[in-house]
């Protein structure tokens, strides 16, 4: 697994998270992402609110319930052998 770092806004500390798998959906690009490397981590759904051009991602947790179970449900089939509990 890839690991990316990630600086919060208004922090100047980074934050690490492991790449499990990504995805595009109607143009909008979704990370799955662990904190570590473990079969039972938590796992997380960020996504790309940067626009086309701009030389830095800006990657927000998806929170909207709605959005949070379509994509999930699209990760749950790249990733036939996970199981998510929302």
């Amino acid at each position: 697994m890839n690991k990316i770092e990630f600086t919060p806004v208004g922090q100047e500390e980074t934050v690490g998270f492991f790449v499990v798998e990504e995805t595009r959906i109607a143009g909008v690009s979704y990370l799955l992402v662990t904190e570590t490397e473990d079969d039972e981590a938590d796992a997380y759904i960020l996504k790309d609110l940067s626009k086309d051009g701009e030389p830095e991602a800006n990657y927000v947790f998806v929170e909207d319930e709605a959005e949070l179970e379509a994509v999930s449900k699209i990760f749950a089939e790249l990733l036939e052998d996970v199981d998510f509990q929302l």
